[in-house]
C-alpha cells in the first residue's frame, strides 16, 4: 500500500485506478512545470523542501481533509529538484463516494498545498536568456 504522500525526486507515473467497495469515483490532477514563468522562457523549476516541516504539514493536512470532508482516499506526489517544462512536478489523487465531492476535494488539497506546505520552487532560466 503507498503512502498517501511521496515528496521526491522520483518522476511521477500516474497509476491506474483502483476502487474500494463504496467508492465511484476518482480524480487525479496533474501539474506540469509551463515553459514561461514571468513572462520569460525557462528549462523547468528546481523544487526544494524542508521535508520535516512539509511532511509535518501534509500529514495534518490529510488529517483536515478528513475532518472537513469526510471519509475518501488520497494520495499526493510533488517532485523535488529540477523539473523540467512540460513535465508533471504534482500529482493529487482522491478516491470517495461521489463525483463531485472528489473534484471539491482535489481542488482544496492542491490550494492547500500551495499556500501553506513549505515547498519552494526557483525557475531555471534557458541558457543564453537574461529575462
Amino acid at each position: 500500500m503507498l503512502p498517501p504522500f511521496l515528496l521526491s525526486n522520483d518522476a511521477i507515473r500516474p497509476g491506474e485506478p483502483t476502487f474500494a467497495a463504496e467508492e465511484g469515483a476518482e480524480v487525479q490532477f496533474l501539474g506540469a512545470v509551463r515553459g514561461i514563468e514571468d513572462g520569460a522562457t525557462i528549462a523547468g523549476i528546481e523544487y526544494s523542501a524542508y521535508l520535516p516541516m512539509a511532511e509535518q504539514m501534509l500529514a495534518e493536512l490529510l488529517t483536515r481533509g478528513e475532518a472537513e470532508f469526510g471519509t475518501h482516499r488520497v494520495f499526493i506526489q510533488h517532485r523535488l529538484g529540477f523539473v523540467a517544462a512540460e513535465e508533471p512536478s504534482i500529482l493529487i489523487r482522491v478516491q470517495t463516494k461521489h463525483s463531485a465531492a472528489a473534484f471539491d476535494i482535489c481542488r482544496w488539497y492542491l490550494k492547500e498545498i500551495k499556500t501553506s506546505v513549505p515547498i519552494w520552487k526557483k525557475p531555471c532560466r534557458l541558457p543564453g536568456t537574461s529575462h
